[in-house]
């Protein structure tokens, strides 16, 4: 990340041991107040500004291999709430997806909580700044602990993993793959709501990211059997053919352009914003930014509209892919009291 530490405060091995502890601790004590939401559900704690909604539907292609993790209160803090959501692919996808859901947080906090104690020479040390290179460091280190691991296969599997950090009135919103973030918001000039893409989606054939694969000796094309859905593969194997190109795991083609490096943006909130939605690509290859806008804000409460957003998906799935099987879909909807 181009730092170099300047300023070193008591031992790294101590502080980085200390920062662990600490930071399970944080997330034992939120499952136990009832700050943690990882299943389909809704998350609103005593003083908080935010209400969350959140839902997953397995789809068509076997086990729900989507999943999610909402922590209000993140890092202890009662201004500070995170999302988190995750698209496992492969054979071991779903193992994927659930083990970068446990570390990500907690390694963002741990890497958070070291600003606190080092002193960095960087040249951005506003709050969004420290929240990305926290971000930056994080998914490096959760990637790279899925090579060592024993429990699944992240040679061949991978998942994707959108994450968006609120601190009072600023959102922090970092993209590894091909999910999305659509923040609701009033537009003066007409007087409706409207929608904004807070996210840019990593697809091979993206020319940035083609540059990249094509540099590595990665190739990306489409299959004949799906016209328009441009994939990764190896140099001399038709493998893996991933449709995004940059994610967690997959490292048999992290030599080949795939990469885990987040984009990190930011965002002030204002009083004319009203929610954001986070969504898997299940929804997004049927439902356009718009149209997702839209459902949210006819669902019947906001307790269900993220189920409410599902199965509007689900629908247009139907209508719109009747010869293709139906991808898991989730949503997490976070509105602005």
């Amino acid at each position: 990340m181009g730092q170099r530490m300047c300023k070193l405060m008591g031992s790294s091995k101590d502080r980085r041991r200390g920062n662990m502890d600490a930071a399970d601790e944080m997330a034992e004590k939120a499952k136990k107040d009832g700050l943690l939401l990882k299943s389909s559900g809704t998350l609103m704690a005593e003083g908080s500004n935010c209400f969350v909604s959140a839902f997953s539907k397995r789809g068509e292609k076997g086990i729900n291999q989507d999943c999610f993790t909402i922590w209000d209160e993140f890092g202890s803090q009662e201004n500070t709430i995170f999302c988190g959501i995750f698209d496992g692919h492969g054979d071991w996808g779903h193992y994927v997806s659930k083990s970068v859901r446990e570390s990500l947080p907690k390694t963002i906090l741990r890497n958070w909580k070291l600003s606190d104690q080092y002193q960095y020479c960087s040249n951005d040390q506003t709050p969004f700044g420290i929240w990305k290179q926290s971000l930056l460091r994080s998914c490096a280190v959760v990637d790279d602990d899925l090579v060592n691991t024993h429990r699944f296969d992240s040679f061949h599997s991978g998942t994707t993993g959108l994450t968006l950090i609120k601190q009072d009135d600023l959102l922090v919103v970092a993209n590894v793959g091909d999910s999305r973030a659509v923040l609701a918001t009033v537009d003066d000039g007409i007087d409706a709501i409207t929608s904004v893409p807070l996210t840019y989606e990593f697809k091979p054939n993206s020319p940035h990211e083609a540059r990249r694969i094509k540099q590595c000796q990665g190739r990306v094309f489409c299959l004949d059997d799906e016209p328009g859905v441009h994939r990764l593969w190896l140099p001399n194997d038709d493998a893996p053919g991933l449709a995004m190109s940059r994610a967690f795991g997959d490292h048999c083609v992290k030599n080949y352009g795939l990469i885990s490096v987040p984009d990190v943006s930011q965002r002030s909130i204002t009083s004319r914003d009203r929610f954001v939605v986070l969504a898997t690509d299940g929804v997004w290859d049927v439902i356009s930014n718009e149209e997702a806008v839209a459902i949210i804000m006819t669902a019947p409460e906001r307790e269900k509209s993220a189920k409410w957003l599902v199965e509007c998906a689900g629908r247009a799935w139907r209508r719109k892919r009747k010869n293709v099987a139906l991808d898991d879909c989730s949503v997490i909807c976070i509105y602005f009291n």
